[in-house]
């Protein structure tokens, strides 16, 4: 309501500011064919102006707002990955049986272009991510996720995420798998069937982890190098990544 009174009053100001200046136009000089002249000249080319900015001006504007859109963003992945996304792909990787084909396919260098992002991309889509949880320390999983589950409540606050359904849904999944474990108090007293859901619970956010993970790579690879090549240092998926650089 306030907004609309605002515009409101902004609008009968600059409705006046016009008339005053038109009337001291014509006080002045006591022409009314110059000021109709002069008016129908800015009315006619008031389309174009409206078709300048809407067009060209305000798509200008929103590709800008975009950019920095997707680079707060892209921040907020990023420490996703440094807090938590980054420990989880190598406890999971720890406890797949089919990792092998997968380290073989992320071993990302610094010499990786765009579209061998996207033939990986392309490859990984039918490549099943699952882990075998006989292996798995699920207790310290637990302590592990119960741990960083303030840090995930305060990024499903943040609104920049609304504009990435992807990351949205890799929040949710692993706030999800985080409740699954933290509402058990004994998880070597569930049954097969039980310790079978947390399986598929877990399955879940490996799966979109690891997607996330190779994108989020792709972008630091094209815009920041230097976070590019910490990333190539730390990755889950590379037995020889060391961060000492040699």
């Amino acid at each position: 309501m306030d907004d609309k009174k605002w515009i409101m009053t902004l609008a009968l100001v600059l409705f006046i500011a016009s008339a005053s200046l038109y009337s001291l136009h014509f006080l002045i000089f006591h022409d009314l064919h110059h000021i109709g002249v002069f008016a129908l000249h800015e009315l006619a080319f008031l389309p174009l102006e409206v078709l300048i900015v809407t067009l060209v001006i305000h798509k200008l504007l929103d590709t800008r707002e975009k950019k920095k859109q997707l680079e707060k963003m892209n921040m907020v992945i990023g420490t996703f990955f440094s807090v938590i996304g980054t420990s989880l792909i190598s406890c999971f990787s720890k406890n797949n049986p089919n990792i092998t084909d997968v380290k073989n396919l992320l071993r990302i260098t610094d010499k990786w272009t765009d579209s061998e992002f996207d033939s990986v991309e392309k490859k990984m889509k039918v490549y099943d991510f699952e882990i075998d949880i006989s292996s798995l320390n699920l207790e310290k999983l637990k302590a592990f996720l119960i741990q960083k589950e303030d840090f995930m409540i305060r990024l499903l606050e943040n609104p920049v995420l609304l504009e990435h359904e992807k990351f949205t849904e890799l929040l949710r999944a692993t706030f999800h798998l985080t409740e699954e474990l933290h509402k058990r108090n004994e998880l070597s007293l569930c049954p097969e069937t039980d310790i079978k859901h947390l399986e598929g619970d877990i399955n879940r956010v490996y799966d979109l982890l690891a997607d996330e993970w190779l994108e989020y790579m792709q972008y630091l690879k094209s815009n920041y190098p230097y976070l590019f090549s910490l990333a190539l240092r730390t990755n889950p998926f590379d037995d020889d990544a060391t961060i000492i650089i040699k």
